[in-house]
């Protein structure tokens, strides 16, 4: 069955199920969606005095002179804790709803796909909030580039959803993938330049290889048209789209060779 028609049959599902997840987030939270912002706000704090106070990282100057470290890094940090999130979610999101998928039979990619529907809602309402303070700094072009933003944002939806139906059906066979995939995204943070400069000198030196890194052109393309006030090079799209895609076409297919025995499993 295809993508496009195996979700347009579950249409309803899909959408039921992505509510429960947004619900679910933050309920009996006293603060509820303002940890979706307060979240991203401590790290940036704390990215913020480490690397632009104690390190001196100076990003280039964006679109205008724009030269504030904390804007720099949340064009980057939003979209990679979106794309982060999402991969973690959807690593549990098959173990942890057993009883149902052993009670029915449902398209079972349901289930990664509405956990990243949920981060995504929120993903839309943060990038919103930063289009509005990247504007008040006098960044309109960040506001005229909002469709281009939308096209970013739906490629790592794309990314997202195939790393997370990769992992989240291997997770069902080998439970030590959701432990090891919390070091690797860690790990793989530090190796994409999100939290520092691409510029920096020592970064430099191993450009070639973070150009190997899909994230890197993800970070590079986000701050092109947030911060910089620039469309992206087609190379960088090029590449980001194309990872996205890959990481789609082997998810899907590794998803699809399990799924069938996913409910004896758990």
């Amino acid at each position: 069955m295809s993508l496009v028609a195996a979700y347009r049959s579950s249409r309803e599902l899909f959408v039921n199920l992505t509510l429960r997840e947004l619900r679910s987030k933050y309920k009996r939270s006293f603060l509820g969606w303002a940890w979706s912002m307060l979240n991203p706000l401590a790290t940036m704090f704390v990215y913020t005095i480490v690397f632009s106070l104690f390190f001196r990282a100076a990003p280039p100057p964006g679109v205008h002179g724009l030269n504030e470290y904390s804007l720099f890094l949340m064009c980057a940090l939003l979209p990679w804790n979106f794309f982060q999130i999402s991969i973690m979610g959807s690593i549990g999101s098959l173990v942890g709803n057993a009883g149902l998928i052993q009670k029915t039979y449902f398209e079972r990619k349901l289930l990664p796909a509405s956990n990243v529907g949920a981060n995504l809602v929120s993903h839309l309402i943060e990038m919103g909030l930063l289009v509005a303070v990247l504007a008040g700094f006098g960044d309109w072009e960040a506001v005229t580039f909002i469709p281009v933003v939308l096209v970013l944002i739906a490629v790592m939806a794309v990314f997202a959803f195939g790393m997370g139906m990769l992992f989240s059906a291997l997770n069902v066979y080998f439970r030590d993938v959701q432990h090891f995939m919390n070091i690797v995204l860690l790990v793989w943070l530090y190796l994409t330049p999100v939290i520092y400069p691409i510029t920096t000198p020592g970064v430099q030196r191993f450009l070639p290889l973070l150009k190997l890194n899909p994230m890197t052109e993800m970070t590079e393309c986000f701050r092109s048209v947030l911060y910089y006030g620039r469309f992206p090079t087609p190379a960088q799209f090029g590449y980001f789209l194309a990872a996205a895609l890959v990481a789609l076409a082997v998810g899907w297919a590794v998803f699809s060779h399990f799924q069938d025995d996913m409910a004896e499993e758990l």
